[in-house]
């Protein structure tokens, strides 16, 4: 046992341990694992671990040698439990790469998880019902907490039913670590178990068996997720070296509990609650001596000011955003979850007559988090950078962490405050096309101003209002990769909602100066967004004829009020940089004569085509008019219009138009300063 504790003193050890296992993590990741399968596959069968019920349809993970996620029309009469083997037949498909440049991407993640392909399944047949003791567990569990998704997330790790503007509460307060079962949760389950193992008058050892082995239990039951593991990692080790005696430094159980997950999962390099879960922690062993006040609160401040500090480049990296007053919400949201909801979720699990207490608590917590988030102010964009910046702010966060060098913490604040100014300075001259499906979203930025043309969106009727999704996964976080903080202008080309379906989003979310409409009437869609910008104070225009911004104008070809929302859009013309640009919106042909009737414009050097490049637009008299270099078309994948047509593609092909489409190539950035084209497919 002495020798054992003279070998495990060995720092350098450690160091050691860590390299190795970080040298052998990157050769395993190099090494990326293939699927079985194709495209052209049919058929899979597997075991059903989790099944998600997503609007009208059932979300079921099945595992095989590989894992797979299967789409399932919920109206289906079968009915499966946690653990069924089930037999598949359907279109296999890959999930969806990000279009956008550093925005998430979906296939990557999932191939992370082991999952290659996604299955629309038409037809699932049922080979053996469950008979596994750890499936009935978890699906007892899973149905007991199905009608409460709280329940669900401080016992289960599943966030799954919180509703998503909920969520992205949390998490623009930064305060959705607290959600993700880790150390405290842990820390708090092992206390628990302490405490009635006491009355039994057992020894530390027994005691920490039997606990290790009902916190092994329940690192099966709900997941392997890198800050569940950690914190199961941790009440091992820490608890050894503490009932034997190694003496072993903190810093180097962290060092080797780092290693384990490592070897576990390699993958967890790429978790974002990994990096959070490990560095934080780091910090917190690091400091430990520096955060213990008498006074609780101060405790909980310095422990909530460090946690941000060493975060930063962690949110800066994922989500291009930090807020400054996630430091004080902390200190108000940590005693609520860690003293009065979590301990309330423990004891309402097994005592269903105070639900309603624990979802009272709820109902706090959310319209606390959702009341803070309205507060603009604390919270800082930073444009994407090289990711070898981030590299830089995390060596300098971690010297400073071991040596406590205050001229680290300085050189990394310096760091920071370029890193924010960087858009203040820079002049920067592009067009972005979005790609957001079946719509339209151009971004102008020149002059350090931002002009959006459209927002794109699916309308949906079942709330009468968008659904949001083009907007807080595409167009805000494509917004904030830029350091882009507010609108100068958005102009709505015309009110149809593939056109303008998000702009009440982005009005109530994001800051905007001005909005311009149309000429025509009012449709339902733009009356109700006139209510919001109303109610926000926001000024408005329709049917104007030219916009200055400094020394450019954007000049609106205005010609006649039509009986169709499309031609009716607004047509925009403008030179930038000493480039000629025509935005069409969904213009057809009638517009097109018209305006060839009533300007004199030729020799356009960019036209984003109207209408999606829908045959009812882009005339062959219009291209020999304007004569255009490049077309800009904006249309979904497998979209149900068939857009952008053969007739207009071939028609441009006649003429020499180079053409990129969004369906082909993604979103379009043309740097303007270099004059180059950079595609994201």
């Amino acid at each position: 046992m002495l020798k054992l504790r003279k070998i495990l003193l060995c720092d350098f050890l450690y160091i050691i341990f860590i390299i190795v296992i970080l040298f052998f993590s990157l050769f395993r990741l190099l090494f990326f694992k293939s699927s079985n399968y194709s495209l052209k596959s049919n058929l899979v069968e597997g075991i059903v671990t989790k099944i998600v019920y997503k609007e009208n349809n059932q979300v079921i993970y099945l595992k095989n040698k590989e894992n797979f996620i299967i789409n399932f029309k919920v109206g289906n009469k079968l009915k499966f439990t946690l653990g069924d083997r089930i037999l598949v037949k359907g279109e296999f498909k890959r999930a969806s790469k990000n279009t956008t440049e550093y925005l998430f991407n979906y296939q990557k993640y999932l191939e992370r998880k082991n999952i290659f392909y996604i299955v629309d399944a038409e037809e699932i047949k049922i080979l053996n019902k469950n008979k596994n003791i750890y499936y009935f567990i978890k699906q007892a569990l899973y149905d007991d907490f199905q009608n409460n998704p709280y329940l669900l997330t401080f016992l289960m790790g599943d966030k799954s039913l919180i509703k998503n503007n909920v969520l992205r509460s949390y998490q623009e307060n930064g305060i959705s670590h607290l959600f993700a079962i880790s150390g405290m949760h842990i820390t708090m389950f092992a206390n628990i178990l302490n405490i009635i193992l006491k009355k039994l008058s057992l020894n530390e050892e027994k005691k920490f068996l039997i606990i290790s082995f009902f916190l092994c239990c329940y690192l099966l039951l709900v997941g392997f997720s890198p800050s569940i593991l950690r914190g199961v990692l941790f009440y091992i080790f820490f608890t050894l070296n503490k009932i034997y005696y190694f003496y072993i430094k903190p810093v180097n159980l962290y060092i080797f509990i780092l290693g384990v997950c490592l070897l576990i999962n390699p993958n967890y390099i790429f978790d974002v609650g990994f990096w959070y879960s490990f560095l934080i922690s780091l910090a917190l062993i690091l400091y430990s001596f520096k955060l213990q006040s008498k006074n609780f609160v101060i405790s909980l401040f310095k422990v909530s000011f460090l946690s941000f500090i060493v975060s930063i480049p962690i949110s800066l990296f994922n989500f291009y955003q930090i807020n400054i007053l996630s430091i004080f919400y902390n200190i108000l949201f940590v005693p609520l979850i860690s003293f009065i909801i979590f301990p309330c979720a423990l004891i309402s699990s097994l005592v269903k007559p105070i639900r309603p207490i624990f979802n009272f608590f709820i109902i706090i917590l959310e319209n606390l988090s959702l009341f803070l988030n309205k507060i603009s102010f604390g919270k800082l964009i930073f444009k994407r950078l090289n990711m070898i910046v981030y590299i830089i702010y995390l060596v300098i966060i971690i010297l400073f962490l071991f040596w406590k060098r205050k001229l680290l913490l300085k050189l990394f604040f310096i760091l920071l405050m370029f890193h924010f100014m960087i858009p203040l300075f820079s002049n920067n001259t592009y067009i972005k096309m979005l790609d957001i499906g079946q719509g339209d979203s151009i971004l102008l930025h020149f002059n350090k101003k931002s002009i959006l043309i459209d927002t794109g969106g699916v309308y949906s009727y079942k709330n009468n209002e968008a659904d949001g999704k083009i907007f807080y996964n595409i167009i805000l976080p494509a917004f904030k990769s830029l350091g882009i903080g507010k609108l100068d202008y958005l102009i709505i080309t015309h009110g149809d909602a593939d056109h303008m379906g998000e702009a009440i989003q982005l009005i109530e979310n994001f800051r905007v100066e001005k909005v311009i409409f149309n000429c025509g009437e009012y449709n339902n869609l733009e009356k109700r967004l006139i209510k919001v910008l109303e109610k926000k104070k926001i000024k408005y225009y329709s049917c104007i004829k030219e916009l200055n911004i400094d020394k450019n104008k954007l000049y609106f070809l205005q010609t006649k009020e039509y009986n169709n929302e499309n031609d009716n859009s607004n047509v925009i013309y403008t030179e930038i940089e000493g480039y000629r640009f025509l935005f069409m919106g969904d213009a057809g042909v009638l517009k097109e004569k018209d305006i060839l009737d009533t300007y004199d414009i030729s020799k356009i050097d960019f036209l984003k085509v109207g209408h999606h490049g829908s045959r009812t637009s882009t005339s062959e008299l219009f291209l020999k008019r304007i004569n255009p270099q490049i077309a800009l078309i904006s249309a979904g994948r497998d979209n149900k219009f068939n857009h952008p047509h053969d007739e207009v593609l071939s028609l441009l092909n006649k003429y020499n138009v180079k053409v990129f489409s969004t369906k082909e190539f993604g979103s379009i950035t043309i740097d303007l300063n270099s004059f180059k084209i950079r595609k994201n497919n």
